[in-house]
């Protein structure tokens, strides 16, 4: 598809119909530029059939190809990632003794569980008052996340993905998330105008966009980069 076309009608609003129809995105998505006017005619012209013209560009183009770019990447990975029974137990090995030492920093009564499958391992802490290692929506959580995942990869020569969670902090975020997306949605229905979210991690996003990809009224976009990547809601074209 053209980033950018020149479409014809006898109207400006033919022309742009025209050319949403060529890029086949929402308005919303697109710059529009006059280059002929129906009402700029000469009287040399006036005997001649009318015929406006209109520039259009697709916006954040790039933002579209990064998004497809990481879900082909997102998807490599998924079938990269096969751990066998010796990964498995090598790399929970190396989770369970760094947490043996961690969790004796951490209130009394800390407990923690590791599992393992073929694509990840996962670890769930629990206890009282550990607020302060999810952090700000998550940032302290998914920062041990990462320290995590490398931890567990040593002597492995897999990659291998940690999926960490704290005092069930994941579910009572997707539920929250959901909720959002829900209420969004609405007020975007209502106004008619698009909403831009605050900054989230890729986990988070996929959970706004699953949440509205049923929604035949609205639509969902990622925008900027990271770590300030943020979600668009918007109208969809025939609404």
């Amino acid at each position: 598809m053209e980033n950018t076309i020149i479409a014809e009608g006898k109207t400006t609003n033919e022309a742009i119909e025209n050319g949403l129809k060529i890029l086949k995105v929402p308005k919303n998505r697109v710059e529009i530029k006059v280059l002929e006017n129906e009402d700029k005619r000469s009287f040399f012209s006036i005997l001649a059939p009318r015929v406006v013209k209109v520039e259009m560009t697709v916006k954040e183009v790039q933002e579209g190809r990064k998004e497809k770019i990481e879900k082909k990447q997102e998807e490599i990975v998924k079938k990269e990632i096969e751990l066998s029974k010796e990964e498995q137990e090598k790399a929970k090995q190396n989770v369970e003794n760094f947490l043996q030492d961690f969790v004796k920093k951490l209130p009394e009564g800390t407990a923690y569980k590791v599992e393992t499958t073929t694509s990840y391992i996962n670890v769930d802490i629990n206890s009282k008052d550990l607020g302060y290692l999810i952090g700000h929506r998550g940032e302290t959580l998914y920062a041990m996340q990462n320290v995590l995942s490398a931890i567990a990869g040593k002597g492995i020569e897999n990659r291998v993905r940690v999926i960490l969670d704290i005092e069930g902090y994941k579910a009572k975020r997707e539920k929250t998330l959901e909720e959002l997306a829900e209420k969004v949605a609405k007020t975007v229905i209502r106004t008619r105008k698009p909403i831009k979210l605050e900054p989230m991690q890729a986990y988070e996003r996929k959970i706004i966009h699953s949440k509205l990809q049923q929604n035949n009224k609205v639509e969902t976009t990622s925008v900027g980069e990271e770590p300030y990547r943020r979600i668009v809601v918007s109208l969809k074209s025939k609404y």
